[in-house]
């Protein structure tokens, strides 16, 4: 029988290709979330806020997939938005390890999602996955996550943690938001323009995760990123020059996206640049690292 995996948080944008591509591999997947959604994919419910979690979820899973948490781009960040968003990733760790805990199982591992905001942001230094974290509430969220994952550790299962960059994808995220703009011929840099953003397309990304999911040498903390940085300029200008459209050189000044944005705003005005040699050396395979070709491949269709 094929393995199955169990997927949390599968509704966003990572976990449904995700879910069609482990399908095609021939691999079985159940989803897990805060309610059954219909369809043909066996579906759980857990309230990670009660710690509790549908009897059966765990019945024949080889390997969880964490992609919890609440969006951090969705809403500005309020007192009450960073709670949600810190506990949403700690209390849905929390609760798969009660999970392993309390039930009988055959779970062999959890490839959890993280982010490179564990880094903090607006540095020169190239990151690696040995750098400290940083001090920035992203950072200190990213920390407390990871903290909470590498806790099923002592439960004798691998774990596996990748730290995810900007995802590009036309089906939402970063790339869409960006293109909408130059599409109305009102696209522009934000800030400076010149800070760095460490991405990675939605298919090396999912590959990636499969990856972790079937090679066992894997353990720890991995970048999920191209390896490719790009400025938010120069993917802006990429976009522009995919889609056939003029990007304006007077960039949208960073106070302006400090007022509609709040705190939020140093999403897009920070960077980092954020290394993929250790995913290379595991034997990984990055087919997109070229931005152009990556834009044009999502926009385009080419």
């Amino acid at each position: 029988m094929s393995k199955k995996v169990l997927i949390t948080g599968a509704s966003g944008l990572i976990g449904s290709q995700l879910t069609h591509l482990l399908l095609q591999r021939g691999y079985r997947v159940a989803h897990l979330g805060r309610t059954k959604r219909a369809g043909n994919i066996p579906a759980y419910v857990w309230d990670i806020h009660k710690q509790e979690f549908e009897t059966g979820t765990l019945h024949e899973v080889d390997v969880i997939i964490n992609l919890a948490g609440a969006g951090v781009a969705d809403k500005r960040w309020t007192a009450a938005r960073k709670k949600e968003i810190l506990e949403s990733r700690t209390k849905s760790a929390a609760l798969i390890l009660k999970m392993l805990q309390t039930e009988s199982h055959q779970v062999t591992a959890v490839v959890s999602a993280s982010a490179i905001g564990y880094y903090g942001f607006g540095s020169a230094q190239v990151f690696e996955e040995e750098a400290k974290p940083g001090n920035d509430f992203l950072a200190t969220v990213t920390r407390h996550w990871e903290e909470a994952i590498d806790s099923l550790g002592a439960l004798n299962v691998r774990v596996v943690k990748l730290r995810i960059g900007i995802v590009l994808s036309n089906k939402g995220g970063a790339l869409t938001e960006m293109a909408r703009p130059v599409r109305w011929f009102a696209g522009s840099p934000l800030g400076t323009g010149k800070q760095y953003l460490s991405w990675i397309h939605i298919d090396d990304l999912c590959n990636l995760f499969i990856y972790a999911v079937e090679n066992a040498a894997m353990h720890g903390a991995y970048n999920a990123v191209s390896g490719q940085w790009a400025t938010n300029k120069e993917l802006t200008k990429t976009i522009g020059k995919v889609l056939h459209r003029p990007v304006w050189p007077l960039p949208v000044p960073g106070f302006v996206l400090k007022i509609i944005l709040g705190e939020l705003a140093h999403l897009v005005l920070l960077g980092s640049k954020v290394s993929a040699d250790k995913i290379k050396q595991s034997g990984f395979e990055l087919k997109h690292t070229n931005l152009y070709q990556t834009v044009r491949n999502l926009l385009a269709g080419v």
